[in-house]
């Protein structure tokens, strides 16, 4: 049966998914005090309900000579659908973009890119410009990471 309902074990296993998907089943059921069998298909349901939607490896970017992250913000006066699917498919196509979201509030949409120099920057943005109209094209570059998690919170989870 689907309901779509976590409990105390299902936000434990979440947890130690996030923390380390490469975890074995029987290393998570121990964790949280089941047998493989019954651990595996809350997995399994947990995964079919879109609780996990998929599991990665987690790459380190400045090993990747990826250390530069900047966050650009746009505003467009543009605000038809034909435009954004275009802006759309501009921005998705650039592989640097690592995060794009349309926001409220003075920008229209941000964009978290990961660059390996100014000059990479210089050419996502010529992209940018290049592809669409776009009013302001304003950008932040990260001096330090202070925090990074891909880790949501579980605390705010209602549970069954």
């Amino acid at each position: 049966m689907l309901d779509n309902k976590l409990d105390r074990l299902d936000c434990k296993i979440l947890a130690l998914l996030q923390e380390d998907a490469s975890l074995s089943i029987g290393d998570i059921a121990d964790s949280v005090g089941l047998t493989t069998t019954p651990c595996w298909k809350r997995i399994q349901r947990l995964e079919k309900q879109g609780f996990i939607r998929k599991r990665v490896a987690l790459l380190n970017p400045p090993q990747l000579n990826l250390g530069l992250i900047a966050f650009i913000s746009i505003k467009t006066n543009q605000h038809k659908i034909e435009w954004f699917e275009s802006f759309h498919r501009i921005v998705s196509a650039i592989p640097e973009v690592i995060e794009f979201y349309r926001v409220t509030g003075n920008t229209d949409y941000l964009l978290k890119v990961a660059l390996s120099n100014i000059e990479d920057y210089d050419r996502v943005y010529k992209i940018l410009i290049k592809g669409v109209d776009l009013v302001d094209v304003s950008s932040m570059f990260a001096m330090e990471q202070i925090k990074y998690t891909t880790a949501l919170p579980l605390n705010q989870v209602n549970l069954s």
